[in-house]
């Protein structure tokens, strides 16, 4: 089955022939390729022919020999129609050794539409970035969303039974071909072992993968909790695993350079800066936290602030935690255009002391930007003094 990503689909069309590169990153796994293949459907039904289209997958075995810039230039350029566009896809392209001189030759052509994935953050950095400064736009790829991963569903299943299925089994695309628990189970292990060994591992030289591993545990077990580097050193040395704040650090940056996790910093509201400790993580996809750690000690509550996380960077939002004096707002959310939205997440705010302690925080900000209250209360949207109170799943299917 193939879902349909129109955001990211509508993303690539914007900058068809524009001469500029289109980077997608995007965790292993995540939609890229398959993003690709409806964009070369979307190509060939607008009048592109086929010899025009040039696709390569540096992860398919035959493609190896192209794993040297000069082979890739040399090949594609071969390739080339000269008196035509040429849509030129070079996938998971972080496996050719020095791209970044093969896809500059390419861009300076005006007959090539350049389009490059990779599946970690610090492909785009270094020399890369510093060569296309000014010459890419990047899409950041997500895992389904549970919006498109309800279209993959007939109808027949309620929205609730939908969510959980959505946060237990996975949002990784293809688990929804998938129609047991075990296939899933593996697919993800497969999944979590070559982010881990080849993202992280090979990527940071780490000598000790077993602690890594323990960290991503701790890390994984720790989501929407405030972290310090010291105090996760400090929480695994008193489990009984040794270890030191430098090598946190370095295994941390490994963990979000992968997109296995997200750092969402804080920001004070009221003094309008950015502050330096206590950050937060978030999971790229939730399935992956059952998958390493069960059922055991879930919280219902960070779940869901996980996945209103990822949807609203999937919006277009740049996301801090809030700091209002000694309260604290779950999530300031700013457009492009620096537009300001406030959210707060909650399972449940049917108690009214809940529903006091979630409304304090958002009560005490003193502007007039919009501020939302998410639950799992499947009530009419309610206002609290111009505070909207809406059913989390309604807002994620955008209703």
């Amino acid at each position: 089955m193939v879902i349909q990503r129109p955001e990211y689909l509508e993303f690539l069309k914007e900058w068809k022939d524009q001469q500029i590169i289109k980077v997608v990153t995007g965790i292993r796994r995540c939609g890229k390729s398959t993003l690709f293949d409806l964009y070369h459907d979307y190509l060939r039904s607008v009048g592109v022919e086929e010899e025009q289209i040039i696709s390569i997958n540096f992860e398919e075995a035959e493609n190896e020999p192209l794993q040297d810039y000069k082979a890739l230039y040399e090949y594609i350029k071969s390739r080339m129609i000269p008196d035509k566009m040429n849509y030129i896809f070079l996938d998971e392209i972080q496996h050719v050794q020095e791209y970044q001189k093969a896809v500059d030759s390419l861009f300076v052509k005006k007959n090539a539409d350049v389009y490059i994935t990779g599946s970690n953050a610090y492909f785009m950095s270094g020399e890369l970035a510093t060569l296309l400064s000014g010459r890419y736009v990047e899409l950041k790829m997500l895992p389904l969303s549970f919006k498109e991963y309800a279209s993959a569903f007939d109808g027949t299943v309620s929205k609730e039974e939908l969510y959980r299925n959505y946060v237990y089994n996975s949002s990784f695309p293809y688990t929804v071909n998938l129609n047991n628990r075990r296939n899933i189970h593996a697919y993800l292990d497969g999944i979590y072992n070559t982010v881990v060994l080849n993202d992280i591992v090979a990527r940071k030289k780490i000598q000790d993968p077993s602690m890594l591993k323990s960290v991503i545990k701790f890390m994984f077990d720790n989501i929407g909790n405030l972290c310090t580097i010291k105090k996760i050193a400090d929480s695994m040395t008193s489990a009984g695993r040794k270890i030191s704040s430098h090598t946190v650090e370095n295994y941390l940056d490994g963990i979000t350079e992968s997109l296995l996790m997200y750092r969402v910093g804080r920001y004070d509201i009221k003094g309008k800066e950015h502050l330096q400790l206590l950050d937060k993580y978030y999971l790229a996809d939730i399935g992956l936290r059952y998958y390493l750690l069960g059922t055991q000690n879930v919280d219902q509550g960070h779940i869901l602030e996980n996945i209103v996380y990822l949807e609203l960077i999937r919006r277009g939002y740049t996301v801090y935690i809030g700091k209002m004096g000694s309260a604290e707002v779950d999530f300031v959310a700013q457009d492009c255009d620096g537009n300001t939205e406030y959210y707060q997440v909650s399972w449940t705010v049917h108690d009214e002391k809940t529903l006091e302690r979630e409304l304090k925080p958002l009560d005490s900000i003193s502007d007039h930007n919009p501020k939302y209250l998410l639950t799992m209360d499947n009530d009419p949207p309610i206002s609290h003094n111009g505070i909207r109170q809406k059913y989390a799943l309604d807002w994620l299917l955008g209703k």
